[in-house]
């Protein structure tokens, strides 16, 4: 699919491609245990999101299907539960061996876990469930803890194997456990995670939620409140003892696509769960980035051990450009603004193909390779081209640049034939589309720093697929000449745009 290229001069694809591609999700779902598919079991991370945002549109597919926030929900709800996610040290595993999520491939991947974290956050926002905020949580604590290096950067993975054997850090004899915990501890410990069954990986347990703890505390007349305690007490005292174990490898490259998802995604956490941790987290991954990749104007795609290494490709430079617009809604920077600009101007002037459209995975400059392509579907990342025409529509109406709205116009035009074809295959690139028919409401807010956060918090308040929000400074200097037009006055003030037509500033959100 990557390498598929309709000709130029294609008409742009129609908006019930969307619902097309939820059909085609709708019957793929499995509505007991979430996920697409048999096993094994990826958790389709785009796919997802595109489903809340067709959700948050009011897009169903047809009748007696599920609904998309019931698809997405359920998915992600039954990862979170499951063995694909530590459940004790928090962060997901790469896929999971069988249908019910239980047994993964032990590898951990920055990838994975920064668009895992994107939509345990949107989840929360969208549904104010406590689950996903303490998925969240655990998702970004680890990546704290485990996977950010001293220079800022973050590192790329962990092996999925320890001593020689695959998953043995993650293991537990039951009566380990069982003389770890007191006794109050481990019956809602086993009867959540199944230490009550049989061994489910050679001979040992690998923690998965069987049951949920409100079944737990039915069946074992205790409340809701005290089985949570119970369970927490019991995870603390054995993620100490794991701790003691032989670790798994890490991978320390810092790669500048995987660095720019979890930018984002740390971003967006510290938005939504409002965790000032978070928000330093991004700023210091891309300070690294901007420090150790950034070189005269060219973006590299590897660092380690005081080297940067590789031309980047439109991968690296689309997703950190999405990083960028991320961070610039959580805080703003005109710095940073200026970085997505130079970005931006990058892809257009070494991917871009202004003749067919779209943009090529390698630059122009890059060696020759027997074939060079245009990567439309969403693989293991979400589709460059995809993120590109998402990214630079979004930045164009900030700036009011009509080159950048072209040029995404130009790829969803390219993509339409692939699109028609596999709708589902393609979501980034439908998310995209749903923005070119459809503009979001883009609200940027000017006030002083005492009232600039409260303003920036209701503003972005719930799960918004039709918003994007950007809070600036009263004093912020060196602004592109549309947003210096959107002038601060003695009470804080809210310009409305959408698409390129914009109001009169009001008073009020």
């Amino acid at each position: 699919l990557a390498g598929l290229e309709p000709e130029p001069g294609e008409r742009p694809p129609e908006r019930n491609l969307i619902g097309a591609a939820l059909n085609q999700l709708a019957v793929s779902f499995d509505p007991r245990h979430g996920g697409f598919g048999a096993a094994p079991k990826f958790p389709h991370a785009p796919e997802l999101a595109l489903l809340l945002r067709s959700a948050a549109r009011g897009d169903r597919p047809g009748e007696d299907a599920p609904g998309p926030l019931e698809m997405a929900r359920v998915s992600l709800e039954r990862m979170i539960r499951s063995g694909l996610n530590d459940q004790l040290g928090g962060g997901f595993c790469r896929y999971a061996v069988d249908a019910q999520w239980m047994i993964p491939h032990f590898e951990k991947m920055l990838y994975d876990n920064a668009a895992l974290l994107a939509l345990c956050c949107d989840l929360h926002a969208c549904t104010g469930e406590q689950l996903f905020r303490s998925a969240a949580e655990s998702t970004a604590d680890w990546v704290l803890r485990e996977m950010q290096s001293p220079e800022g950067g973050y590192y790329s993975s962990l092996d999925a194997d320890s001593e020689g054997e695959e998953g043995r850090f993650y293991l537990w004899e039951r009566e380990q456990v069982r003389a770890l915990l007191s006794e109050a501890e481990y019956r809602p410990f086993a009867a959540v995670y199944g230490l009550d069954r049989p061994p489910n990986f050679e001979g040992r347990w690998h923690l998965h939620g069987h049951l949920t703890p409100a079944a737990v505390a039915a069946a074992q007349g205790l409340t809701l409140e005290q089985v949570q305690s119970l369970l927490g007490a019991a995870r603390a005292t054995l993620f100490a003892e794991r701790e003691r174990r032989v670790r798994p490898g890490r991978d320390d490259k810092v790669l500048g696509a995987w660095n720019a998802l979890m930018i984002g995604a740390m971003a967006r956490a510290a938005r939504v769960l409002e965790r000032d941790d978070y928000l330093e987290s991004a700023e210091q991954a891309l300070g690294c980035v901007r420090e150790r990749l950034w070189r005269d104007g060219r973006l590299l795609a590897s660092y380690r051990d005081g080297r940067a290494a590789f031309d980047a490709y439109l991968d690296d430079h689309a997703l950190l450009l999405a990083a960028v617009l991320d961070l610039l809604q959580t805080r703003w920077s005109s710095a940073d603004l200026a970085f997505a600009i130079e970005l931006a101007e990058t892809l257009l002037a070494r991917f871009h193909d202004p003749e067919a459209g779209g943009f090529w995975f390698t630059a122009h400059d890059h060696e020759r390779l027997i074939h060079r392509t245009k990567p439309l579907a969403d693989e293991t990342l979400p589709a460059g081209n995809g993120v590109a025409a998402l990214a630079l529509q979004r930045l164009g109406h900030l700036v009011g640049e009509p080159r950048y709205l072209a040029a995404a116009e130009g790829t969803l035009r390219l993509a339409a034939t692939a699109m028609r074809r596999l709708p589902h295959a393609h979501a980034t690139l439908l998310c995209a589309l749903d923005e070119w028919l459809d503009p979001p409401e883009q609200l940027v807010i000017r006030a002083s720093d005492e009232l600039l956060a409260s303003w920036r918090r209701e503003a972005q308040r719930g799960y918004r697929a039709d918003r994007l929000v950007f809070a600036i400074p009263e004093d912020a200097e060196s602004l592109p000449p549309v947003l210096a037009a959107m002038a601060p006055g003695p009470r804080p003030r809210v310009y409305r745009c959408i698409g390129t037509h914009c109001e009169a500033p009001r008073a009020q959100l």
